[in-house]
């Protein structure tokens, strides 16, 4: 497997905002999640027998939905991006090309997108497929009826998007009747161009159009399954390179090419015919699977088999690699007492987050004082937490000294009321048993117990539950993480905005949300200028706890050759085979 140097990666992750090929951020299964780009070999370029005929790969559980506009996961999202193509795709070079549409332009202004489809598109059922699909998608994931997690943040800046899902009012009720056909999306009549019209300039948004959640799909099957159509192969209509024929929950999914594939990879490098991916969520049968030969790569690596492992530069098996991404910690800002910022405080400080880094989490992960992480860019050529450290006199928004911490931490929870925790009510912190998720859960137990004398239930919960649990606020405090969808700071910050999809704390704030307002602007410096004044803002209310900041890891045999992983936190196997 080749590797890029960490100056390339900042090239390929930072230059123009570049984007990842499909979604899902909203934390893995595994709480690993995604790389410097890094690529083996194209297909074709084997210097040995290729075996074409399929394998095996194993990067999470059943998911919670492989409906790509519901999706918000990335082990769903590593799926879907095999099986659908929006209208432009991230190629192995980290690059924007065509998906579905062969060309598009934008407006001088850049408040118009027009995309032009290829000839002879077709969904895998062998029915033809326009830029009318692509209508009736961007439209239903506005509809509030449909809950799209992502909404807002994909196609919340196009024109007519508020009279789309009712203009809510400050509290998010609706006060007028929704009208899905205001939002400013025309598929042409005879559905070769599709023309999108902007509130306001986005300079990212063909990293967006090349999101999965954009991905189209099928009105027929759709009005007749409902939404049964996203679980059974034989209702399951896609249009990528491959389509599912086998889906056995908890089990595996089976995909083969998709005969009636045409788009933006390169058919001649799609060569494998069958590929299956392990749902399974004990990282130890993920391992004995690798170790058999079942599986020639696998994401869930025991935690307690990595020190032995040796990290691979060019051949397999053991990988790390930095993607951009945070592990952090929800608390449901709903529910007492996780709404006395003094409270979220002591529990924040509290944490040691360098022997979390370190030591659980084996240094595969870094510790996290900022919420917005490392190689993210900013305006000009700097990158975002650089400047939110210099904009706060040098120094984090967490401080890096543990003792001093701790020492707020108990002051914080005396101010709310709790000196050393009397009166504190025992709370429960939500997590699912895999990769470091239960062992921090119990560190965080010991250390709350330990230093601020505050019982903590821990409550592991199957991943299928677990974020739609999260997502409904049934919870009171839960491990998450986000993986950039898009190098630009919003894609994280407005995780928090009070109307937005993936706010799983709920937290509101006036302050915060007008910050956001003034970030969607076109002027670059105004942009970012907003975003740090809202990550101050949520920082300083402690909106969510950052812990540390992503790696991913993981095995991958020598023989599998042609994948690539993006700094996003996907693999791609369009393109993969077995050589030998």
């Amino acid at each position: 497997m080749k590797r890029i140097s960490r100056r390339n990666f900042l090239k390929v992750a930072g230059v123009g905002a570049a984007a990842l090929g499909l979604a899902a951020c909203g934390g893995s299964k595994s709480g690993s999640t995604a790389t410097s780009g890094s690529a083996s070999s194209a297909a074709g370029s084997s210097t040995g027998s290729v075996n074409t005929a399929g394998f095996t790969v194993q990067y999470g559980p059943n998911p919670e939905t492989l409906d790509p506009s519901l999706n918000s996961a990335v082990d769903g999202a590593n799926t879907i991006i095999t099986i659908f193509e929006p209208l432009l795709l991230i190629n192995e070079n980290n690059e924007v090309v065509g998906g579905q549409a062969e060309s598009w332009e934008a407006s001088e202004d850049g408040l118009t997108w027009t995309f032009t489809m290829r000839d002879g598109l077709k969904w895998s059922d062998g029915t033809e497929l326009n830029a009318k699909d692509f209508e009736y998608t961007m439209k239903r994931i506005a509809d509030p009826a449909v809950a799209a997690p992502y909404g807002e943040t994909v196609v919340g800046m196009i024109e007519g998007y508020q009279d789309a899902i009712g203009n809510p009012d400050k509290d998010g009720k609706q006060t007028t009747k929704p009208d899905l056909d205001k939002l400013n999306v025309k598929a042409s009549e005879d559905g070769k161009t599709l023309t999108i019209k902007l509130a306001y300039p986005c300079s990212y948004f063909d990293k967006i159009v090349a999101f999965g959640t954009m991905s189209p799909v099928q009105k027929a099957t759709i009005e007749k399954n409902g939404d049964a159509w996203a679980t059974k192969p034989e209702t399951y209509v896609c249009n990528g390179p491959y389509m599912i024929t086998e889906w056995t929950p908890s089990e595996r999914i089976v995909c083969k090419k998709n005969p009636n594939y045409k788009g933006g990879w390169d058919n001649s490098k799609i060569v494998t015919e069958q590929l299956t991916f392990l749902l399974l969520e004990d990282s130890a049968a993920s391992y004995a699977a690798y170790t058999g030969g079942e599986a020639l790569m696998i994401k869930d690596v025991p935690t307690e088999e990595i020190p032995s492992l040796k990290k691979s530069t060019d051949g397999g098996d053991f990988y790390v690699d930095p993607i951009l991404g945070t592990y952090y910690l929800n608390m449901n800002l709903n529910k007492a007492p996780f709404n006395n910022v003094n409270v979220r405080k002591a529990l924040s400080l509290a944490i040691d987050r360098e022997y979390i880094a370190n030591t659980i989490m084996q240094g595969t992960y870094s510790p996290a004082y900022n919420y917005v992480g490392p190689s993210i860019v900013d305006s000009g050529d700097g990158m975002f937490l650089d400047n939110a450290i210099a904009a706060n006199g040098g120094s984090t928004y967490i401080s890096k000294d543990y003792q001093a911490n701790l020492a707020e931490a108990k002051k914080a929870l005396a101010e709310a009321g709790y000196p050393d925790g009397k009166g504190f009510p025992t709370i429960t912190y939500s997590t699912n048993d895999s990769g470091y998720h239960k062992a921090v859960a119990e560190y965080l137990q010991q250390v709350y117990k330990k230093e601020l004398g505050i019982n903590m239930k821990i409550d592991v919960v199957d991943w299928s539950s677990f974020t739609p649990q999260r997502r409904a606020g049934n919870y009171e405090m839960a491990r998450n993480g986000w993986v950039m969808d898009y190098n630009d700071a919003s894609n994280m910050i407005e995780l928090f905005y009070s109307t937005n999809g993936n706010n799983d704390g709920k937290y509101n704030s006036k302050a915060f949300d007008s910050a956001i307002n003034k970030s969607k602007v076109a002027d670059s410096k105004a942009h970012f200028e907003a975003l740090h004044e809202a990550e101050k803002i949520m920082s300083e209310d402690y909106a969510c706890i950052p812990v540390a900041y992503y790696n991913d890891f993981w095995l991958q045999s020598p023989t599998l050759k042609g994948t690539w992983h993006s700094p996003y936190g996907y693999w791609y196997f369009q393109y993969a085979y077995v050589e030998g």
